[in-house]
């Protein structure tokens, strides 16, 4: 039996649709929500995903607003930027497009977002209300990884769940997602000894290592459920994951491919962080969830 696909673009195309019932609803309240995307240099693969967002935002009734700096752009004049952006009452979300020049790579220029606007929730602030279960805005990728698979049905109480590889925006975050469903989570990382052991007996693998088709279909535990975060273009031509896809077929029972399964996810997430920033901004809940499109209490 070959698994089933974890889609994201037929996820991400309905959460799409209800938002953008949601924006018209918003609109009607008088608030015209807002996203602002600023990127430094002409990096190829930066200016791709920024038009990707652009697009989201089109399809939806988002404003957008691309502020481009040359790569020798100072701290000084990124961080005004930014908190020009912070100041602007038209603007609901702020993203800063990464990678950054390697002058401008600063914890600091990240935590300039005012983090009521951080969409991308990499503030400290932000993270930390992550951390401590409140409520708040949680990392795209991370949260589009769980919306994906509860709108499959997949239950995640009780589900020994192994995340390999432990960033800031995929791994740490998601670990706290998962023990918040009630799963049982390992992170594994370029330390853990007997690496392939412990995948072997995950229920929920999710893979965000950053190393094409580091794990097959033989690594894995029958049955089990791949979320692949990886993407990478090979010398071919292909783009690959970090779970070799085919051979993963046979042995998995529900698989994101690559491309198709958790990029999409991210970006409507970044839609809804935006719609979500704009609501609370004005004291007023977002009665929307992804995980279904059914409304929340």
């Amino acid at each position: 039996m070959q698994a089933k696909h974890l889609d994201g673009k037929t996820a991400s195309s309905q959460i799409k649709t209800e938002l953008a019932r949601v924006v018209e609803e918003l609109k009607c309240k008088g608030i015209n929500p807002g996203l602002a995307m600023v990127m430094v240099g002409a990096n190829p693969a930066s200016a791709l995903y920024v038009n990707m967002k652009v697009k989201a935002c089109q399809e939806l009734g988002i404003c957008s607003r691309v502020v481009k700096l040359p790569e020798s752009a100072s701290r000084q004049e990124l961080i005004e930027t930014v908190a020009g952006l912070n100041r602007d009452e038209a603007i609901d979300g702020v993203l800063i497009q990464l990678p950054l020049p390697a002058h401008l790579q600063d914890e600091a220029i990240l935590e300039s977002i005012s983090p009521e606007k951080d969409v991308d929730c990499f503030h400290p602030y932000n993270q930390g209300r992550l951390l401590t279960g409140r409520e708040g805005l949680k990392p795209c990728t991370p949260l589009g990884c769980v919306a994906l698979l509860k709108r499959n049905g997949i239950v995640l109480e009780g589900k020994k769940s192994v995340i390999v590889g432990r960033s800031n925006i995929v791994g740490k975050p998601l670990a706290l997602m998962l023990m918040q469903e009630n799963a049982t989570v390992t992170v594994c990382h370029s330390k853990t000894r007997n690496l392939k052991e412990e995948i072997k007996q995950a229920e929920l693998l999710v893979m965000a290592i950053g190393q094409p088709e580091a794990v097959g279909g033989d690594d894995l535990k029958r049955g089990c459920i791949v979320v692949d975060v990886g993407q990478h273009r090979l010398a071919d031509g292909r783009v690959v994951g970090d779970v070799d896809y085919k051979s993963a077929l046979s042995r998995a029972s529900w698989i994101t491919p690559v491309p198709g399964g958790t990029g999409p996810m991210t970006v409507a997430v970044l839609m809804y962080n935006t719609l979500w920033a704009a609501a609370r901004r004005r004291g007023l809940p977002l009665a929307y969830g992804l995980d279904s499109s059914k409304p929340r209490p």
